[in-house]
């Protein structure tokens, strides 16, 4: 009991003796300014802006390995950096930029593959890509039609 009444007065000690100040006298007017810009570029995010957001190969054979470079603009304010790309099936890869900031106004690519092997017939795929933007997930599109290999007959029919 004597040890809970030493640690209540010794609390209430500190709490008397810490609040002399002013806490606004504290604060420097160069932080405050500081914490202001850092406030207004908190909105700010990189801005992928890409020539297409689909490519359409047409009509390609099934076992074709076809691909197509995706160009896109950093418009915002900000550096973009892409953390991850990743096809909907893994029949489509993407090579992205990788541990390369793209600066504000400076263009970037990424290189879709699809590989159209067991794909028979109309396909669409998408990649998906991850980055500090302000959604944080950026889509692209593929599509082709894809003429199915002839069937070829069974042996002893």
């Amino acid at each position: 009991m004597k040890k809970g009444i030493l640690i209540f007065a010794g609390v209430f000690a500190m709490s008397l003796v810490s609040c002399k100040k002013n806490a606004a006298d504290k604060v420097s007017e160069e932080k405050v300014v500081e914490a202001a810009e850092r406030d207004a570029k908190a909105g700010d995010f990189p801005v992928m802006k890409f020539n297409e957001l689909e490519h359409d190969f047409g009509t390609i054979n099934e076992g074709d390995v076809v691909e197509h470079l995706f160009t896109f603009t950093n418009t915002g304010n900000t550096p973009l950096v892409i953390t991850d790309a990743k096809g909907s099936c893994g029949c489509t890869v993407p090579t992205y930029p990788k541990n390369s900031p793209i600066a504000p106004g400076a263009t970037g690519e990424i290189m879709v593959k699809f590989n159209s092997t067991n794909k028979p017939n109309q396909q669409q795929k998408t990649v998906t890509i991850t980055a500090n933007t302000e959604t944080g997930k950026e889509r692209i599109k593929i599509k082709a039609s894809v003429t199915p290999k002839p069937k070829t007959e069974e042996a002893g029919s």
